[in-house]
């Protein structure tokens, strides 16, 4: 059974930076597609960034600019870095995994709140 298990939300004034982490267990880690997506309050869940098993990645377009994915396959971790933080992007970010396009996880969530 795949779990994930972020870490690294919290509270940080506008222009300010946090970085998320999201660590898998149970898995193929190396061959499983990695995502960020978050969820703001009355509104849907949007994806916001996910990486391949070959390293590339994709972006939402508000997002692209500021924030970078990243993984590390010897830690079977998936990173965001957050940068330039602004109060819209206040959220809970959740990572999930998937393989051949079945969604295998999603983790707990991790709460991001940009004051400002």
């Amino acid at each position: 059974q795949v779990q994930l298990v972020e870490s690294g939300g919290g509270l940080v004034q506008a222009g300010g930076s946090l970085r998320l982490s999201c660590v898998a267990s149970g898995s193929d880690f190396r061959g499983n597609v990695m995502a960020w997506y978050r969820q703001a309050p009355g509104k849907q869940r949007e994806l916001v960034a996910q990486i391949t098993t070959s390293g590339v990645t994709n972006y939402a377009d508000s997002m692209k600019d500021r924030f970078a994915i990243s993984r590390d396959n010897t830690k079977n971790t998936v990173y965001l870095q957050m940068n330039s933080l602004k109060p819209e992007d206040t959220a809970v970010y959740y990572c999930n995994t998937r393989r051949a396009g079945v969604i295998l996880a999603w983790g707990q969530g991790t709460q991001v709140t940009v004051s400002s």
